[in-house]
Protein backbone atom coordinates (compact mmCIF):
# COMPACT_ATOMS: atom_id res chain seq x y z
CA UNK A 1 0.00 0.00 0.00
CA UNK A 2 1.41 3.34 -1.13
CA UNK A 3 0.50 5.25 1.93
CA UNK A 4 1.23 8.87 1.06
CA UNK A 5 -0.24 8.03 -2.37
CA UNK A 6 3.01 10.18 -4.10
CA UNK A 7 3.04 12.59 -1.39
CA UNK A 8 6.65 13.53 -0.24
CA UNK A 9 8.07 12.39 3.00
CA UNK A 10 7.38 14.66 5.82
CA UNK A 11 9.18 15.39 9.37
CA UNK A 12 7.10 16.34 12.31
CA UNK A 13 9.12 18.80 14.47
CA UNK A 14 8.06 20.49 17.82
CA UNK A 15 9.99 23.99 19.00
CA UNK A 16 9.58 25.26 22.44
CA UNK A 17 6.41 24.43 22.95
CA UNK A 18 4.42 25.13 25.65
CA UNK A 19 0.71 24.76 27.27
CA UNK A 20 -0.54 25.74 30.22
CA UNK A 21 -3.61 25.27 31.90
CA UNK A 22 -4.71 27.18 34.85
CA UNK A 23 -0.83 28.71 34.97
CA UNK A 24 0.36 24.92 35.35
CA UNK A 25 2.67 24.24 32.56
CA UNK A 26 1.63 21.33 31.09
CA UNK A 27 4.10 20.93 28.45
CA UNK A 28 7.32 23.12 28.86
CA UNK A 29 9.29 24.23 26.27
CA UNK A 30 9.33 20.67 24.65
CA UNK A 31 11.44 19.84 21.44
CA UNK A 32 10.72 17.04 19.47
CA UNK A 33 11.59 15.29 15.87
CA UNK A 34 9.48 12.08 14.26
CA UNK A 35 11.43 11.63 11.28
CA UNK A 36 10.02 9.47 7.76
CA UNK A 37 11.32 6.34 8.39
CA UNK A 38 11.21 5.97 11.66
CA UNK A 39 8.93 4.82 14.19
CA UNK A 40 9.49 7.39 17.64
CA UNK A 41 7.83 6.59 21.23
CA UNK A 42 7.19 9.51 23.42
CA UNK A 43 7.09 7.81 27.15
CA UNK A 44 6.58 8.82 30.77
CA UNK A 45 4.39 8.33 33.70
CA UNK A 46 0.98 9.42 33.90
CA UNK A 47 0.56 13.09 33.91
CA UNK A 48 3.76 14.13 32.45
CA UNK A 49 2.25 16.11 29.50
CA UNK A 50 2.10 13.30 26.39
CA UNK A 51 -1.14 13.42 25.74
CA UNK A 52 -1.37 17.25 25.89
CA UNK A 53 2.11 17.39 23.66
CA UNK A 54 -0.11 14.87 21.18
CA UNK A 55 -2.99 17.67 21.23
CA UNK A 56 -0.40 20.18 20.45
CA UNK A 57 1.64 17.98 17.42
CA UNK A 58 -2.36 17.17 16.47
CA UNK A 59 -4.10 20.32 15.70
CA UNK A 60 -7.06 19.73 18.76
CA UNK A 61 -4.78 22.61 21.17
CA UNK A 62 -3.06 25.57 20.32
CA UNK A 63 0.25 25.81 22.22
CA UNK A 64 1.16 29.00 24.25
CA UNK A 65 4.32 29.18 23.01
CA UNK A 66 6.67 27.85 20.58
CA UNK A 67 5.80 26.03 17.12
CA UNK A 68 4.56 22.57 15.74
CA UNK A 69 6.64 22.71 11.97
CA UNK A 70 5.25 19.34 9.16
CA UNK A 71 7.07 18.97 6.49
CA UNK A 72 9.19 22.28 7.00
CA UNK A 73 6.00 23.95 7.41
CA UNK A 74 4.97 26.00 9.81
CA UNK A 75 0.91 24.35 11.06
CA UNK A 76 0.86 25.86 14.61
CA UNK A 77 -2.02 27.84 13.97
CA UNK A 78 -3.47 25.22 11.44
CA UNK A 79 -6.96 23.67 12.89
CA UNK A 80 -6.84 19.64 13.27
CA UNK A 81 -8.72 18.75 9.82
CA UNK A 82 -6.30 21.21 7.86
CA UNK A 83 -3.52 18.80 9.04
CA UNK A 84 -5.09 16.02 8.19
CA UNK A 85 -4.92 16.90 4.70
CA UNK A 86 -1.49 18.15 4.71
CA UNK A 87 -1.16 14.34 5.37
CA UNK A 88 -0.73 13.96 9.94
CA UNK A 89 -3.21 11.66 11.65
CA UNK A 90 -3.92 10.36 15.05
CA UNK A 91 -5.47 7.84 16.52
CA UNK A 92 -6.93 8.49 20.75
CA UNK A 93 -5.85 7.03 23.82
CA UNK A 94 -10.03 6.44 24.49
CA UNK A 95 -11.05 4.73 20.85
CA UNK A 96 -13.18 7.46 19.13
CA UNK A 97 -15.66 5.05 16.22
CA UNK A 98 -19.07 5.78 14.79
CA UNK A 99 -20.64 2.58 16.78
CA UNK A 100 -23.72 2.93 14.06
CA UNK A 101 -21.50 2.65 11.27
CA UNK A 102 -20.26 -0.88 9.76
CA UNK A 103 -16.33 -1.31 10.36
CA UNK A 104 -16.17 -0.59 6.77
CA UNK A 105 -17.53 2.85 6.48
CA UNK A 106 -15.70 3.59 10.27
CA UNK A 107 -12.80 3.47 7.85
CA UNK A 108 -14.00 5.18 4.86
CA UNK A 109 -14.20 8.17 6.93
CA UNK A 110 -10.96 8.11 7.30
CA UNK A 111 -10.24 8.18 3.38
CA UNK A 112 -12.70 10.57 2.57
CA UNK A 113 -10.94 12.93 4.96
CA UNK A 114 -7.79 13.63 2.72
CA UNK A 115 -9.42 15.57 0.64
CA UNK A 116 -12.56 17.07 2.33
CA UNK A 117 -14.73 17.24 -1.04
CA UNK A 118 -17.01 14.80 -0.57
CA UNK A 119 -19.81 14.85 -3.20
CA UNK A 120 -17.89 15.45 -6.26
CA UNK A 121 -19.63 14.66 -9.48
CA UNK A 122 -18.00 13.80 -13.58
CA UNK A 123 -15.33 12.40 -13.80
CA UNK A 124 -13.03 14.03 -11.01
CA UNK A 125 -15.65 12.71 -8.84
CA UNK A 126 -15.99 9.24 -10.23
CA UNK A 127 -11.95 8.87 -9.70
CA UNK A 128 -12.05 10.11 -6.15
CA UNK A 129 -14.19 7.77 -5.36
CA UNK A 130 -12.37 4.90 -6.77
CA UNK A 131 -9.23 6.29 -4.63
CA UNK A 132 -11.42 6.14 -1.27
CA UNK A 133 -12.61 2.38 -2.00
CA UNK A 134 -9.47 1.09 -2.40
CA UNK A 135 -8.00 2.89 0.34
CA UNK A 136 -10.52 1.55 2.32
CA UNK A 137 -10.26 -2.26 1.03
CA UNK A 138 -6.49 -2.04 1.75
CA UNK A 139 -6.61 -0.29 5.07
CA UNK A 140 -9.16 -3.30 6.21
CA UNK A 141 -6.57 -5.84 4.42
CA UNK A 142 -3.82 -4.51 6.13
CA UNK A 143 -5.45 -4.99 9.92
CA UNK A 144 -7.18 -8.43 9.27
CA UNK A 145 -10.60 -6.58 9.11
CA UNK A 146 -11.84 -7.70 5.70
CA UNK A 147 -14.57 -10.45 7.43
CA UNK A 148 -15.87 -7.72 9.20
CA UNK A 149 -16.43 -5.29 7.24
CA UNK A 150 -20.06 -4.99 6.84
CA UNK A 151 -20.61 -5.77 10.55
CA UNK A 152 -21.49 -2.91 13.21
CA UNK A 153 -19.00 -1.08 14.94
CA UNK A 154 -20.79 -1.09 17.94
CA UNK A 155 -21.11 -4.81 18.19
CA UNK A 156 -16.81 -5.44 18.26
CA UNK A 157 -14.46 -5.73 21.36
CA UNK A 158 -12.27 -3.19 21.93
CA UNK A 159 -8.69 -4.86 20.60
CA UNK A 160 -11.01 -5.00 17.27
CA UNK A 161 -12.36 -1.08 17.79
CA UNK A 162 -8.68 -0.22 18.22
CA UNK A 163 -7.96 -1.93 14.72
CA UNK A 164 -10.48 -0.31 13.20
CA UNK A 165 -9.33 2.96 14.50
CA UNK A 166 -6.07 2.89 13.40
CA UNK A 167 -6.93 1.63 9.77
CA UNK A 168 -8.76 4.43 9.15
CA UNK A 169 -6.46 6.56 10.22
CA UNK A 170 -4.51 4.99 7.96
CA UNK A 171 -6.77 5.12 4.84
CA UNK A 172 -6.57 8.96 4.24
CA UNK A 173 -2.83 7.78 3.39
CA UNK A 174 -0.97 10.03 5.89
CA UNK A 175 2.36 11.37 5.84
CA UNK A 176 2.97 11.45 9.91
CA UNK A 177 1.10 8.93 12.07
CA UNK A 178 0.26 9.79 15.68
CA UNK A 179 -0.98 6.72 17.97
CA UNK A 180 -1.71 6.85 21.22
CA UNK A 181 -1.24 3.66 23.04
CA UNK A 182 -2.04 1.28 20.22
CA UNK A 183 -1.48 -1.35 21.06
CA UNK A 184 -4.07 -0.93 24.49
CA UNK A 185 -7.16 -3.66 24.61
CA UNK A 186 -4.59 -5.78 21.71
CA UNK A 187 -4.69 -9.45 22.30
CA UNK A 188 -1.33 -10.85 21.25
CA UNK A 189 -1.72 -11.74 17.66
CA UNK A 190 -3.41 -8.39 17.18
CA UNK A 191 -0.18 -6.89 18.98
CA UNK A 192 1.51 -9.11 16.45
CA UNK A 193 -0.24 -7.60 13.56
CA UNK A 194 -0.04 -4.14 14.69
CA UNK A 195 4.12 -4.08 14.89
CA UNK A 196 3.97 -5.92 11.59
CA UNK A 197 2.06 -3.06 9.41
CA UNK A 198 4.14 -0.14 11.76
CA UNK A 199 7.18 -1.16 10.91
CA UNK A 200 5.99 -1.93 7.15
CA UNK A 201 4.75 1.59 6.91
CA UNK A 202 8.14 2.81 8.58
CA UNK A 203 9.97 1.04 5.80
CA UNK A 204 7.86 2.76 2.88
CA UNK A 205 8.73 6.33 4.68
CA UNK A 206 6.43 7.33 6.90
CA UNK A 207 7.00 9.12 9.92
CA UNK A 208 5.41 7.27 13.24
CA UNK A 209 5.06 8.56 16.52
CA UNK A 210 3.42 6.62 19.20
CA UNK A 211 3.03 7.33 23.12
CA UNK A 212 3.14 3.67 24.67
CA UNK A 213 2.93 2.04 28.18
CA UNK A 214 4.51 -1.22 27.13
CA UNK A 215 8.20 -1.06 27.66
CA UNK A 216 8.93 -3.69 25.72
CA UNK A 217 6.80 -2.80 23.13
CA UNK A 218 8.96 0.63 22.90
CA UNK A 219 12.14 -1.53 22.88
CA UNK A 220 10.38 -3.81 20.20
CA UNK A 221 9.32 -0.87 17.83
CA UNK A 222 10.91 1.98 18.21
CA UNK A 223 14.45 3.22 16.79
CA UNK A 224 14.36 6.79 18.73
CA UNK A 225 12.66 7.51 22.60
CA UNK A 226 11.48 11.19 23.87
CA UNK A 227 10.85 10.70 27.77
CA UNK A 228 8.82 13.40 29.57
CA UNK A 229 8.34 13.81 33.28
CA UNK A 230 6.47 16.54 34.88
CA UNK A 231 5.78 18.39 31.35
CA UNK A 232 9.29 18.73 30.19
CA UNK A 233 11.70 16.37 28.33
CA UNK A 234 14.22 14.40 30.21
CA UNK A 235 15.94 11.73 28.41
CA UNK A 236 15.92 11.27 24.42
CA UNK A 237 18.31 9.54 21.80
CA UNK A 238 18.13 5.78 20.62
CA UNK A 239 15.78 3.42 22.40
CA UNK A 240 18.09 1.08 24.08
CA UNK A 241 19.99 4.39 25.83
CA UNK A 242 17.29 6.45 26.94
CA UNK A 243 15.13 3.42 28.26
CA UNK A 244 18.24 2.69 30.63
CA UNK A 245 18.68 6.40 31.88
CA UNK A 246 18.37 5.99 35.67
CA UNK A 247 16.19 9.86 34.71
CA UNK A 248 13.94 7.45 32.73
CA UNK A 249 13.74 4.51 34.94
CA UNK A 250 12.75 6.21 37.96
CA UNK A 251 10.31 8.45 36.87
CA UNK A 252 8.81 5.19 34.23
CA UNK A 253 10.60 2.06 35.24
CA UNK A 254 12.51 -0.23 33.69
CA UNK A 255 11.70 -2.02 30.54
CA UNK A 256 11.09 -6.39 32.44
Amino acid sequence: MNNSHDRPAARLTARGVVRRYGGIEAVGGVDLVARPGRITALVGPNGAGKSTLFDCLAGTVRPDAGRVLLGGRDVTGLPAHRRVRLGLARTFQQIAVFPTLSVADNVRVGAEQRTGRAGRTGPAGRAEARDVAERTVEALRLFGLQGLAAEPAGAQPTGVLRLVELARALAGGPRVLLLDEPAAGLDAAQTARLVSVLRGLAERGMALLLVEHDAELVAELADTVYAMAAGRMVAAGPTATVLADPRVTRAWGAVG
